[in-house]
């Protein structure tokens, strides 16, 4: 397994995040503690999840499994980075989401019984929180590494100019602020290169990719079709979308001789702002077989032709729409 620094701290992390987002709707506990197990077997450290990963409002439900699974002990818990989030509806009352201080503390308070573990490694804003006033935010979460109950902090979905202001009335307060931003980033979605990739970059931020594969898209979405395997509604939906890409996309997979998820994730990887994509496994077969993309070199002739196939916004704004 390779490592790297979350974006500017000196936490070494895997090049792979485990995604847990499966685990309880699709993926059963026994399947789950049987991929963490084989996740730290394999050298990745480096775990994401989320207070409202369960399809339970309210109950955490994939915090809970990964807590179980931490409590088994031996090591477990010390192997890992854990990452989880705070924002989405955990009650029917006012006060039971987004990030109003009240808020973040009782969400924090639960997340770490759930996970059974007095500290959180990463704890992020799951979206941006356009009513609540940075100076609260901040005073929250400084209150929440000063009791030693998080150590950093990142964000889930916000825009470069979220990153900016966040870090920067950070910094006036003598904070450390954000150090990573999960985001929406594959070669069939590349909107944050104008924007939210340049403030991760400019600010010390690492980027944590969500859905690297889009949603299946680039996992050989075509082949599979072909082959008669079923795919969801929306899945059908983007393949008749993008079905030109996809099928240039595949044939240059081909022309590799690469399974088209390897190189998915490889592009990602290749790309300097990203820390490690998330991947979502559901069975151990489908997490042994990501590691391929961390061996996987692209050279600058088929990084230039997916950019062909793929075509950014144009680089970063905003010479991206002017000159």
């Amino acid at each position: 397994m390779n490592y790297t620094q979350l974006g500017r701290t000196g936490l070494q992390v895997s090049r792979l995040c485990l995604g847990t987002m499966n685990f309880g709707p699709l993926t059963t506990e026994a399947d789950s503690f049987a991929i963490m197990d084989k996740a730290h077997e394999l050298g990745i450290n480096f775990f994401d999840t989320a207070n409202v990963y369960g399809r339970k409002p309210g109950e955490g439900v994939t915090e809970q499994i990964v807590g179980r699974w931490f409590a088994q002990g031996g090591g477990r818990r010390e192997k890992t980075v854990i990452a989880t989030k705070v924002y989405g509806k955990m009650s029917e009352w006012p006060n039971g989401s987004r990030l109003s201080a009240a808020h973040i503390k009782r969400a924090c308070e639960e997340s770490l019984r759930r996970l059974q573990t007095d500290v959180i490694d990463l704890y992020q804003m799951h979206h941006v929180d356009r009513n609540t006033p940075w100076e609260e935010i901040w005073q929250a979460m400084e209150q929440l590494v000063s009791e030693g109950k998080v150590i950093y902090i990142g964000s889930s979905n916000f825009a470069g100019w979220h990153i900016a202001r966040a870090n920067g009335i950070a910094a006036s307060r003598h904070f450390l602020g954000l150090v990573s931003e999960q985001s929406l980033y594959n070669l069939n979605a590349r909107m944050i290169e104008l924007e939210v990739i340049p403030a991760c970059q400019a600010l010390g931020l690492g980027l944590i990719p969500w859905s690297p594969l889009a949603g299946g898209l680039l996992g050989g979405a075509l082949k599979k079709a072909e082959q008669g395997r079923r795919a969801s509604e929306q899945a059908q939906k983007a393949l008749d979308k993008h079905r030109p890409k996809i099928e240039q996309y595949e044939a240059f997979c081909e022309t590799l001789g690469e399974h088209p998820a390897d190189v998915g994730l490889a592009w990602l990887l290749h790309q300097p702002v990203v820390t490690a994509p998330i991947i979502g496994p559901r069975t151990i077969e489908q997490l042994t077989g990501s590691l391929r993309a961390l061996e996987l070199k692209l050279s600058p002739e088929s990084l230039k032709r997916l950019d062909e196939i793929f075509p950014g916004p144009g680089g970063a704004a905003p010479e991206a729409y002017a000159w």
